[in-house]
C-alpha cells in the first residue's frame, strides 16, 4: 500500500510542476476565477474553449483542410451545443494542464487516459473510446519471418531502455511495471509527440516506445517494419478532461457523448481516422501539413506574391482554397475561372485568361487583392480586419460591400468592424427595405454567399496558424 501511495505521488508530482503548485492554491485568484467558468458562463463569453493535440489522427490539415478524429468530434459537439468552437493545438501534457486548471480551456480534447492521479487534478467526461497500451519495437527484418528477438512478454523489459512522451499515462504504466516485475526499466521521458516516436523506431534511431493500441494500429500502416502486438496493459477508457467544478458543462457533454456514441455517425467517424488504410496516404502524401509544411504545389508562388502586397500568405492559401480547392480547371456557373475563380471581364482587365497558367492567374488574382486593399487602407486602419472586407469584395465586389458601409454609418453600427457590423447590412441587401435605400447604388446583393465566404476563410486561416504555431513549439522543445 505504501508503495502504491508513493507511485501515485511520484505521478502527481510530474503532470504538474513545482512550479505550477502555488497556482493550484485554493486562494489564488486566478484557480478561483476558473472554478466559476461553467456552461452558462461559457455560453455568455459566446464560444468553447479547447485544447488538442496534433497528429495524424486527432488534428491535422491536410490538403487545405483542417481534419481529425478530435476536430470533428468537437465540431459535432459545438453543433450540439450551439455555441462558436475555440481550438488551440499543442502538444504538452502539463501545459494543458495547467491552463485547463487556470481557465484558458474549458476541454482537454485528446484521447486522454482515466487515472486515479488525473482524477485529483480534472474531471473527466464519460470516455469517448476505449484502448490498451501497447509496446512499439521493430520487426527483426521488416516481416514476420525472424522475429526471435521481438519482445513478446513485458517481463523482458527488464534492463531495456524505453522512450515514452513525458508526462504522459506510459511512464506512469512502465513504472508500476516495474514494481510488477521486479526489476528496473530505463524509462526516458522526452518532450517528444508519440507519433514521433513511433517514427523514430521505425527508423531505428530508438528501439522502443509505448502507444495506445488504437494510435499504434494507425502508425502500422504506413511504417509496417514496426511490431505492436505486445499489450503492456489491460483496455483503459480515453475520455475528455474538464475543470473541477463544471458541473453542467460535465453532464451537457456526458449526455451528448452517450447519445452520440451509439450513432452510426460515431462509427464512421472512428473508423475514418483508425480502422481506415487512408491513414496511410494521407501521411504520405505530400500534403500532409504536420510532415511536409505544405498546403498545396502553389505554396511558393503563392508566397512570394502575398509578400509582395504585405499579406500574410496563409490568409491567401485560404482564400484560394475557398475558390478553387487549388484546382486550376474549374469553372463557377457564373463563368469564374481557374485557380482564383476571376470573372472573364476581370481576368482581361488582369492580363490573364483561361489559357494562362496557374501561377499568372494567381499573379493577377493578388494584383485584385492589392487593388481592393488599396481602397479599404484609409477607412479600415487594423489588417486583419481589413482583410475580410477585401476578401468580400473579391467575392462579391467592391460596390455591395461600399453599399454595405454605407448602411452600418446610417443605422449606427462600426463602419470599421466586420463581423456583427458590416457583414451585417450586407446580409440585408437582400431585403427590399433596404436594396431600396436610397444611400444603395448597387442594388440586390444575396449576401449570405459572401458572409459565408469571409467566415469560412478566417476559419480555416486560424487552423492554419493554429497547426504551425503548435508544430514551431513542438520542434523548440
Amino acid at each position: 500500500m505504501r508503495i502504491f501511495i508513493y507511485i501515485v505521488f511520484l505521478v502527481l508530482i510530474s503532470i504538474i510542476p513545482a512550479s505550477f503548485s502555488s497556482e493550484k492554491d485554493e486562494s489564488n485568484p486566478k484557480v478561483l476565477a476558473a472554478q466559476l467558468i461553467d456552461l452558462a458562463a461559457i455560453r455568455e463569453k459566446g464560444k468553447l474553449t479547447v485544447v488538442t493535440d496534433y497528429n495524424s489522427i486527432n488534428y491535422f490539415i491536410y490538403r487545405g483542410q483542417p481534419m481529425g478524429f478530435q476536430y470533428e468530434m468537437l465540431r459535432e459537439l459545438a453543433k450540439h451545443l450551439d455555441i462558436e468552437l475555440e481550438l488551440k493545438a499543442n502538444n504538452n501534457v502539463t501545459e494543458n494542464f495547467e491552463s485547463l486548471i487556470n481557465g484558458d480551456y474549458d476541454i482537454i480534447a485528446s484521447n486522454i487516459t482515466i487515472t486515479n492521479a488525473r482524477r485529483e487534478l480534472v474531471d473527466f467526461t464519460i470516455p469517448h473510446s476505449q484502448t490498451s497500451q501497447v509496446l512499439v519495437q521493430r520487426m527483426n527484418d521488416g516481416t514476420k519471418a525472424d522475429n526471435s528477438s521481438v519482445i513478446r512478454n513485458p517481463i523482458d523489459l527488464a534492463g531495456k531502455t524505453v522512450y515514452v512522451r513525458q508526462n504522459s499515462s506510459y511512464s506512469a504504466r512502465l513504472q508500476n511495471l516495474q514494481e510488477e516485475i521486479g526489476e528496473d526499466i530505463k524509462i526516458i521521458e522526452v518532450p517528444t509527440e508519440t507519433e514521433q516516436l513511433i517514427k523514430m523506431v521505425a527508423s531505428g534511431e530508438i528501439d522502443y516506445t509505448i502507444s495506445d493500441q488504437n494510435m499504434a494500429t494507425v502508425n502500422k500502416t504506413y511504417y509496417p517494419q514496426i511490431d505492436i502486438e505486445t499489450a503492456i496493459s489491460f483496455d483503459q477508457n480515453q475520455a475528455w478532461a474538464i475543470r473541477k467544478g463544471s458541473v453542467e458543462l460535465k453532464s451537457e457533454i456526458d449526455a451528448w457523448l452517450d447519445s452520440f456514441r451509439k450513432t452510426t455517425k460515431y462509427a464512421v467517424l472512428y473508423k475514418k481516422y483508425f480502422n481506415s488504410e487512408r491513414s496511410a496516404f494521407i501521411v504520405k502524401s505530400d500534403y500532409y501539413y504536420h510532415e511536409t509544411g505544405r498546403i498545396s504545389s502553389y505554396d511558393n508562388i503563392i508566397k512570394s506574391e502575398s509578400e509582395k502586397i504585405g499579406w500574410d500568405w496563409r490568409l491567401v492559401a485560404s482564400m484560394i482554397y475557398q475558390e478553387s480547392r487549388f484546382n486550376p480547371n474549374v469553372t463557377s456557373w457564373a463563368g469564374a475561372f481557374g485557380i482564383m475563380q476571376l470573372m472573364p471581364g476581370t481576368a482581361e482587365k488582369l492580363g490573364v485568361s483561361e489559357e494562362s497558367s496557374p501561377e499568372a492567374q494567381i499573379k493577377a488574382g493578388i494584383r485584385l487583392v492589392e487593388k481592393l486593399d488599396a481602397r479599404f487602407i484609409n477607412e479600415v486602419p487594423d489588417p486583419h480586419e481589413r482583410a475580410k472586407f477585401v476578401l468580400a469584395s473579391y467575392n462579391v465586389g467592391y460596390g455591395h460591400v461600399r453599399d454595405a458601409v454605407n448602411l452600418t454609418i446610417k443605422y449606427g453600427g462600426n463602419p470599421t468592424l466586420w463581423e456583427n457590423h458590416v457583414e451585417s447590412y450586407l446580409l440585408k441587401k437582400s431585403e427590399p427595405d433596404f436594396y431600396n435605400d436610397p444611400i444603395v447604388n448597387n442594388g440586390y446583393c444575396r449576401g449570405k454567399e459572401t458572409y459565408k465566404y469571409v467566415r469560412e476563410i478566417m476559419y480555416r486561416y486560424d487552423h492554419y496558424l493554429n497547426i504551425e504555431i503548435a508544430d514551431i513549439a513542438q520542434n523548440q522543445k
